[in-house]
């Protein structure tokens, strides 16, 4: 009687093998190749970028993961081929399965954030595809031969590291983006006036300060520092309680602040100047602070009887995205490329500039189309201000709705500080011609 191949003495000592019986097709091992073999350089390589780019602590930590999960994938792919071919390693199965399980989370989280945020079309059916595939990579290694020492400590270490590489991401590209927690404070001191020789004319000091007390910086979007003549007439008898509800009904103007007065009529404001007081494009760092003087300068016969001082700093986390410089593109009287609704605004002048924006990570960076941030400074007879929006290239036209605005506002971590209005009485000036 003849002995079959691989029987023979002590041949019921070997350790026997977890077998399912299915059959190991080397189709199979290309399959998985080439799901484990593009997740590893993807993830590798925007972990690399995370690594030594990412603008948070977290952001740096979810690189050093990706690149922990891009090694598995690797080591993962080899082993799968050893498992299949050669079984050299006796352990090979265990390590491969490792790999797959390590890249079906990596591609699942990556796919959500893709539909969460992202715009690439091609990312989106990449991830779906290497989603998919990891997960019938998984599957398929689960059901061959695999050796699993301690499989309840090997499956609590899985458990524990994929938890906190999901907490970790979670918090970087879901959490974090929704939170605001810091605001710069703006402030205005006004100085001694000071007259001119011929004591025709007169200069008002100005200090505009801004303080950083947080632990981020910040980049300068734009600022507008303005002032506002005010005239001051008093009725000679108390005004009646209509004319002080005629008052009321005018603060649904935001550029109109003013109390309700027993003897004061009110007169709207005139600006008198209107000017930027930090470059755009500039940052102020955590725990900082900038400060810088302008004057108001007006004839000793000014019909004003007030001046009305406003100064606002519109700013970005330095955390949440980094700005290539802010130029201007255009003015809404003419000349460059401006929206068609800042030129129909006829009550208003808008100077129109626009800089790059980067997302903090990678993998946004990567799966979003390039945005834009667009700054209009605008000023009119009845005041100045600023606005601003972060969009695709091309969408200058639209109109953002409120739900968009405020996912803007939370994702780059938009802040406006603003102070004013500051009064100062010219009375004492005037009493000097």
């Amino acid at each position: 009687m003849s002995t079959p191949p691989g029987a023979g003495v002590g041949s019921h000592l070997r350790a026997p093998l977890i077998t399912t019986g299915t059959r190991r097709s080397p189709a199979a091992v290309v399959l998985i190749l080439l799901v484990l073999l593009p997740t590893a350089l993807l993830l590798g390589w925007w972990g690399t970028e995370d690594l030594s780019g990412a603008l948070t602590y977290s952001g740096r930590i979810t690189g050093a993961i990706l690149i922990l999960v891009s090694a598995l994938s690797l080591l993962g792919a080899a082993a799968v081929v050893d498992h299949w071919c050669r079984s050299s390693f006796p352990y090979s199965g265990m390590v491969a399965l490792i790999g797959t399980v390590a890249a079906l989370l990596a591609n699942a989280m990556i796919l959500l954030e893709t539909f969460r945020d992202g715009d690439s079309t091609l990312y989106r059916v990449l991830y779906s595809l290497l989603t998919a595939g990891s997960a019938w990579a998984v599957f398929t290694v689960w059901r061959t031969s695999v050796v699993i020492p301690a499989p309840k400590r090997v499956a609590a270490a899985l458990v524990v590291s994929s938890g906190l590489a999901m907490a970790n991401f979670g918090y970087e590209h879901l959490y974090q983006p929704s939170q605001h927690g810091a605001r710069p404070l703006v402030s205005i001191a006004v100085g001694k006036p000071v007259l001119s020789m011929d004591h025709k004319e007169f200069a008002v000091p100005v200090d505009i300060r801004i303080e950083n007390h947080s632990d981020v910086g910040f980049f300068v979007l734009g600022t507008e520092f303005h002032a506002m003549g005010e005239r001051v007439s008093l009725s000679q008898t108390d005004r009646l309680r209509k004319q002080w509800r005629a008052d009321a009904k005018t603060f649904r103007d935001f550029q109109i602040q003013h109390p309700l007065s027993r003897r004061e009529i009110f007169q709207p404001g005139q600006l008198v100047l209107a000017q930027p007081w930090v470059p755009a494009g500039n940052w102020i760092e955590a725990n900082d602070a900038f400060v810088t003087q302008t004057v108001v300068q007006l004839p000793i016969d000014t019909p004003y009887d007030q001046l009305a001082l406003y100064a606002s700093a519109h700013l970005a986390r330095k955390d949440r995205l980094s700005l290539e410089q802010i130029q201007v593109k255009g003015y809404s009287w003419g000349g460059g490329k401006v929206p068609q609704w800042v030129k129909e605004d006829k009550n208003l002048d808008s100077v129109v500039s626009r800089g790059r924006v980067y997302e903090n990570n990678s993998v946004d960076q990567h799966t979003m189309d390039p945005r834009y941030v667009t700054v209009y400074w605008q000023f009119g007879t009845h005041g100045a201000g600023l606005s601003e929006s972060i969009t695709r290239n091309g969408e200058e036209n639209r109109i953002l709705s409120g739900a968009e605005i405020r996912k803007m506002l939370n994702r780059y971590g938009l802040v406006t500080a603003e102070t004013g209005p500051i009064k100062r009485t010219l009375w004492d000036i005037k009493n000097q011609r």
